[in-house]
């Protein structure tokens, strides 16, 4: 399939704009999983996928094939979530300075908080927009050290490094919040992706 992807990329950037119905086929979903975690929201993680495809498209004449064209899709995805993650942060700054308390929640984000409650879901929350891109794209996303290298633009060494320490504090968030047996569980399996 990925062949197919390679042939379709380089048709869309000879003109044959149809063909990139293939690469939305093909990476919407995993980029799709990938803004809901970092954006921890379904809402928002469906409205990044489609401009992240747009502009990928836009841009799809500046891809070489130097890296795979996965990574250069989810470092579009990457820094489009961390724009709006800024942005995110803005604004409840904004609303901060003018609502005396917090704001009333909306059934749907009601919905959204019970959706996303799950330990690791909470401890990915704390986590930075960075150390969770990392989490995301190595154990959800099982990118190579060297694809989530590229995706952050840092050597592998360091990218190494990083998740290592963001396993770490991921897992004292996760036994903090359930006594340790949530961890142990995940420890075995985050271990197995290194």
């Amino acid at each position: 399939m990925l062949e197919g992807v390679e042939q379709a990329i380089m048709r869309v950037q000879d003109g044959e704009s149809e063909q990139y119905a293939l690469i939305v086929e093909t990476f919407q979903k995993p980029i799709y999983r990938y803004c809901c975690r970092l954006l921890n929201s379904r809402t928002e993680a469906e409205d990044a996928v489609q401009e992240v495809l747009v502009k990928a498209y836009q841009n799809i004449g500046q891809y070489r094939p130097l890296t795979s064209f996965s990574s250069w899709l989810y470092k579009i995805a990457y820094h489009h979530c961390l724009a709006l993650l800024r942005k995110r942060t803005r604004q409840n700054k904004i609303l901060m300075l003018f609502q005396p308390g917090p704001p009333a929640e909306s059934p749907e984000q009601a919905m959204e908080r019970r959706i996303f409650s799950e330990p690791l879901a909470i401890a990915l929350a704390g986590l930075s927009p960075e150390e969770r891109s990392l989490l995301v794209l190595r154990v959800f996303e099982e990118q190579s050290f060297a694809e989530i290298g590229e995706i952050l633009d840092k050597n592998m060494e360091a990218v190494k490094k990083k998740y290592r320490r963001t396993l770490l504090k991921l897992g004292k968030m996760l036994e903090a919040q359930k006594g340790g047996n949530t961890w142990n569980r995940n420890d075995s399996l985050l271990k197995k992706k290194m």
